[in-house]
């Protein structure tokens, strides 16, 4: 696109250096300086999309509106710039190489020969363009997935190469580095950095901006070396340490003119001032918070080996630190496995010190158990309960036991034969999961729910009157909501009406009426237990908290205040 601006991010050394957060935070500094910025994550692995992955191996899987399922840095993104983005934003190899064979096998090459080192970056190219043009921003950031270096990810560096040679006043690249610390050297090395320039000059291009990160901050010998062996402007080295709170990192960015060396690189004027005042007044007040409250998530993706591993749900953990930042509280968490209560039922008693339980979403059997007796423990002891898909799943498989006396109750994703399948497989999945097509097969996306007043859910959604929750959305006869849903599984409709008759109140149901989206206990019942069918977590962000973590947080922070009594 004539004078659109591209800035390439690519990291160094090692994966998991911090390229989203740099990739968001470098975006959200643009944002402040009135620029509207499109940004783009590219993987390099063949699957076409993250639907189908481990969350062990890959992290959480983030879901845009479309529904397309994606890396957890979409949700980086989404969170840092307040933007909902398009299915264009995200590419793979898989989906590359996919549309160039799917392409070549309907003859649309003209039977010509085709290769990956045009064809596929070709194809690369065209995605960025189609995303620019949705888009309308004016810079796109794109970051490349893996390190430097990999093969993996050769032809997308390829890709960005031939963008700068076809607009070399519109292109820059950003490598975000890592330099150790070793404990017997006690000296930071900046080897490992000057081999990944060194790597990215045999692409035959040279960063522009290094971003140094390290556990400490970059001193001045370091910042001369890396500037003298990599070819780089002093200036264009910025120092980058292990930070409180990933949301420092914009401001350490903004403190250290990154937007002005950016603009300066793209011969740009900046439109504005940076205004980063309402983020780092956040930023401050979550600093400033002395009261803690305790969550404990109970999950079973946490444990890898020897490691846990949170960022399996991480949307989940972001969103449960903004709603605590905004209500001046420091948040603690605790990741629980579930198997451990099936190995130890006593153990659930310990949930008792805890001032707010959360289940996430999930699938399949494993770890179910441990789920529902810790649900059940929270219920009885009204101790504040909020579960996301499979935790409002579990929570009525709960109900239905131990309340309504349906000893076998259950979902069918776990017991096809159980006489009450209060949870049952949507209809039209049902074909889908007989001929084993996994991938995009569940209800993937944005939809609407109608939230019933009185309830907890309308309470917190009426009230929330900024981000993406504001009363303009509904008419004056009823309050809608769009929220993202990730799932193949519904509570089963032949049971809404005994389930109210018991006592459950359905707070939030689909238009026509026939999906159960948020699940509630009256409050006169239990201070708070709520669960969504829907995943909020993917909706919130720093400035604007998802109202039902807030709702969550809020009673949560006043039952730890009660015990205090």
């Amino acid at each position: 696109m004539k004078n659109h601006k591209y800035i390439f991010i690519v990291g160094g050394v090692m994966s998991g250096v911090g390229k989203g957060i740099a990739c968001a935070s470098i975006g959200k500094i643009l944002q402040s300086r009135g620029f509207r910025v499109n940004p783009i994550k590219i993987d390099p692995y063949l699957n076409v999309d993250a639907g189908t992955m481990n969350p062990k191996e890959h992290g959480e899987v983030f879901v845009l509106e479309s529904g397309l399922e994606c890396d957890q840095d979409m949700g980086n993104y989404e969170r840092f710039m307040d933007v909902a983005l398009h299915e264009e934003n995200y590419m793979t190899n898989g989906m590359v190489f996919k549309t160039v064979i799917d392409r070549e096998r309907s003859l649309g090459y003209n039977g010509r020969c085709v290769e990956p080192l045009f064809h596929i970056v070709e194809e690369s190219l065209a995605r960025i363009h189609a995303s620019v043009k949705k888009s309308e921003a004016d810079i796109t950031l794109v970051e490349i997935g893996g390190t430097v270096g990999e093969y993996q990810n050769a032809l997308f560096v390829e890709a960005a190469r031939t963008m700068k040679l076809r607009n070399p006043e519109d292109v820059i690249f950003v490598l975000v580095s890592y330099l150790p610390i070793p404990h017997m050297v006690g000296e930071m090395k900046t080897k490992p950095t000057q081999y990944a320039i060194r790597t990215m000059n045999t692409y035959g291009v040279n960063p522009d901006i290094i971003i140094a990160r390290a556990e400490r901050p970059l001193d001045d010998q370091r910042k001369r070396k890396i500037a003298d062996f990599g070819n780089i402007p002093y200036e264009n080295i910025i120092s980058a340490p292990d930070v409180e709170m990933i949301y420092d990192v914009p401001l350490n960015f903004d403190k250290d003119g990154l937007s002005d060396i950016i603009l300066s690189l793209l011969h740009m004027k900046g439109k504005l001032k940076s205004d980063m005042l309402p983020w780092r007044k956040m930023v401050q007040k979550a600093k400033k918070a002395e009261d803690e409250v305790t969550i404990a998530l109970i999950g079973k993706y946490f444990k890898t080996g020897d490691y846990f591993l949170s960022d399996v749900y991480i949307s989940v953990i972001e969103s449960l630190k903004h709603a605590a930042y905004l209500i001046d509280c420091k948040p603690k968490f605790e990741w629980i496995d579930s198997l451990d209560y099936e190995e130890d039922p006593s153990l659930v008693s310990t949930l008792s010190s805890y001032d707010g339980i959360l289940v996430p979403g999930g699938f399949g059997s494993r770890g179910i158990e441990g789920k529902i007796q810790a649900i059940r423990y929270v219920r009885e002891k009204k101790i504040p309960y909020f579960g996301l898909c499979y935790g409002m799943q579990l929570a009525l498989v709960e109900y239905a036991r131990n309340e309504m006396g349906f000893a076998d109750a259950h979902t069918t994703e776990v017991h096809r034969k159980t006489s009450h399948p209060v949870i049952d497989i949507l209809p039209e999945q049902v074909e889908n999961l007989r001929s084993g097509n996994y991938g995009a097969s569940m209800r993937l996306g944005v939809y609407p729910a109608v939230l019933v007043k009185g309830t907890i859910a309308y309470h917190a959604y009426s009230h929330a009157t900024q981000g993406r929750w504001s009363p303009a959305q509904s008419s004056e006869n009823e309050f809608r909501i769009k929220e993202r849903h990730r799932h193949r599984y519904e509570v089963n409709p032949e049971y809404v009406t005994q389930f109210e008759k018991n006592g459950v109140m359905f707070s939030g149901v689909s238009p026509d009426r026939v999906l159960m989206e948020i699940m509630e206990l009256p409050q006169e019942t239990h201070p708070f237990f709520v669960a969504t069918q829907f995943h909020p977590e993917f909706t919130g962000s720093l400035l604007h908290p998802h109202p039902l973590f807030t709702e969550f947080i809020r009673v949560a922070s006043e039952r730890r205040k009660s015990k205090k009594k």
